[in-house]
């Protein structure tokens, strides 16, 4: 059985894969310059194929998008379930989406990124290693207090 953190780790991954997804099928032409730099080793630079090959791709895309976002939904609920607070699943997610998004940006898209996103990314993790250190507070009830 998994932990409340692992899901919400693959939450923020399946977040970042849905950001991705969306930026592929909706973004301008990413699709038809990446299958015209894959099929130029084959072919002589111009290639008919990726004129139309960049649709179905973008079909895949959206369709990837909404598969993504539903079972990020689904882990995210569980790791909600499964953590000890909501507040730690939730500050998982949000690290887990941010760190995914900028590997994936940078793999897909050669994006690089300033040393302030940096700096913002190390605080994000900083306040997630002291939220996930803290033992979580239980407050015991008294019976005199109820009034039932």
């Amino acid at each position: 059985m998994f932990s409340g953190s692992l899901y919400a780790l693959l939450a923020g991954f399946l977040g970042a894969a849905a950001s991705l997804s969306a930026k592929l099928s909706l973004g301008s032409d990413y699709l038809k310059e990446m299958c015209e730099s894959g099929l130029s080793d084959w072919t002589d630079g111009w290639s008919p194929v990726c004129d139309w090959l960049h649709v179905p791709l973008r079909l895949l895309c959206a369709g990837l998008l909404f598969t993504c976002n539903a079972i990020m939904w689904a882990f995210f609920s569980k790791a909600l379930r499964h953590s000890s607070s909501s507040a730690r699943a939730t500050v998982t997610t949000t690290a887990s989406n941010f760190i995914s998004s900028g590997v994936l940006g940078r793999l897909v898209f050669g994006e690089t990124h300033v040393a302030l996103w940096w700096v913002g990314i190390s605080l994000a993790l900083c306040g997630l290693l002291v939220l996930h250190s803290a033992t979580p507070h239980t407050h015991a009830q008294e019976d005199g207090k109820k009034s039932e």
